[in-house]
């Protein structure tokens, strides 16, 4: 037995595609009895009786076929993690997957969903379906995807995005900063039809960065050469304003930029708040770190599609340090509740656990990290109140809004720790380094994937069933005008 899963976890190492590795790992869990542990309801990391009853009173409405009770039940009872079932501890006992009531609850959900959505039924008129569906969609919330900082280490963003897409599970709604915003840029102006190609390695422009110099740093000069990171970009992203990227892919792409003034906030950028800003220029900005890369101008199309100054008097500087993962306004402007995130950044890494969900390192570690955080948060608020420079005071501004922020989601994708990362952090990759970074992002990715699938499961079944009652309200609108243009 020992020996059969030893060759099972080689085989689970050496994985090339997800389909090998969920192979090996189902077999795995049936021979050191997970699969056994997923059959028993009971555990202490949920509330199992609550969805053995939620499940037989979802069942037993679908069928007997009362609708009125089927949508009380679902509307009163749907919440994004009822009962503790979103725990990540319920998928760290077996490789693949986790308790079969929780699987067996979620599909019941999703198949009473559809069931409402794609037949009629006397006592629910067609208006009233579809505001069943907005308002419980709304209240139940969507997931988000967030691509962090980290230069050239967000290359490891790519495995992550083709390991969920190529599952059908990547959010429609994906933010990025610095680094992140490339990938999310990448993936938010390509469409389906194009994403597989263009996420090969072979297919990535890498050349992005370019030493102008070291010596005109402390007299407020770049040490990079912005046109070259922006030459990359053209290569990589579609030339398309926020909206016109949404039009073509429907993925809503958000990148942060910080403004390059003192004591100013952060912005979110995409097709909602700032439609007509170009893709490129925002993520330009979104990688302009103070003192290594220059400020940038955003651009706009104007009403005639002209190329234009966005905002021309204020300049744009990287997103990752004022607002790495901007979970709060995608709260506020999709209804996200639920992130997944892609954490790159290099002063971040090191401190996040590999288990129990990514969080902050436990104990001691983490009770050290806060004392110099808040110790070093003290000292750069006395600092800036005696600087008059805008360009040192804005670098310690930075530095205070690094310190503030909270770096991690409620599923968290980590990259392995590798020392020698640090030493490619600005340097130009090859190939052959792309395709490492993109087969480590995939590699970690797997073991989220169920996770992921089950946490996400409700709010896309929302949104696929809202997508098909549109289309119909759509034909609905188009023959009653058919009708009155004949009468």
């Amino acid at each position: 037995m020992k020996r059969a899963l030893k060759q099972l976890e080689r085989a689970i190492d050496q994985a090339t595609t997800y389909e090998e590795w969920r192979e090996a790992c189902l077999e795995h869990d049936r021979l050191s009895g997970a699969d056994s542990w997923k059959e028993i309801d009971r555990s202490q990391h949920y509330d199992y009786e609550l969805i053995r009853n939620r499940l037989a009173q979802i069942r037993q409405a679908r069928e007997r076929n009362d609708v009125n009770k089927l949508v009380f039940h679902l509307h009163e009872g749907l919440h994004g993690n009822l009962g503790n079932i979103s725990n990540p501890a319920l998928y760290s006992h077996a490789r693949v997957g986790t308790k079969r009531l929780i699987e067996r609850y979620l599909a019941e959900v999703t198949a009473a969903l559809d069931y409402l959505c794609d037949n009629e039924f006397e006592g629910l008129p067609f208006k009233e379906k579809l505001d069943f569906f907005q308002t419980t969609g709304q209240a139940f919330g969507q997931s988000c995807l967030m691509m962090s900082g980290g230069a050239a280490l967000g290359l490891f963003h790519i495995g992550v995005a083709k390991a969920l897409w190529e599952q059908g599970l990547l959010p429609p709604i994906i933010s990025g900063s610095s680094a992140g915003s490339i990938i999310a840029s990448v993936v938010g102006t390509h469409d389906d039809s194009e994403l597989l190609t263009k996420l090969e390695p072979e297919n990535i422009y890498l050349e992005a960065f370019k030493v102008v110099g070291w010596d005109g740093t402390l007299r407020g000069k770049p040490v990079l050469d912005g046109n070259y990171l922006e030459a990359c970009l053209e290569e990589n992203i579609d030339d398309l304003t926020f909206e016109e990227a949404y039009r073509k892919t429907g993925r809503e792409i958000n990148i942060t930029v910080s403004p390059y003034d003192r004591h100013q906030h952060a912005r979110l950028l995409n097709w909602r708040t700032s439609p007509n800003v170009l893709i490129r220029k925002a993520s330009l900005a979104s990688c302009a770190i103070p003192g290594i890369y220059p400020p940038v101008t955003l651009w706009a199309k104007n009403i005639d599609g002209e190329k234009v100054p966005y905002i021309p008097s204020r300049k744009w500087v990287d997103g990752s340090i004022k607002d790495d993962l901007p979970v709060h306004r995608l709260a506020r402007l999709y209804g996200v509740n639920h992130s997944i995130v892609s954490q790159t950044n290099p002063h971040v890494v090191p401190f996040l656990a590999r288990k129990g969900g990514g969080r902050m390192l436990p104990a001691l570690g983490n009770l050290a990290l806060r004392n110099f955080t808040m110790n070093a948060r003290f000292v750069l608020n006395l600092a800036q109140r005696q600087v008059q420079s805008n360009d040192l005071g804005l670098i310690l501004d930075k530095a205070e809004s690094i310190l503030k922020q909270k770096y991690f989601g409620d599923i968290n994708i980590i990259p392995p720790r590798q020392a020698t990362n640090i030493l490619k952090v600005l340097r130009n990759p090859s190939v052959e380094d792309v395709r490492d970074f993109i087969r480590s992002g995939e590699k970690t990715t797997w073991p989220k994937i169920e996770l992921i699938r089950n946490t996400t499961m409700i709010s896309r079944t929302f949104r696929s069933c809202l997508q098909r009652l549109d289309r119909i309200e759509t034909e609905k609108l188009r023959h009653l005008r058919l009708i009155r243009k004949e009468g």
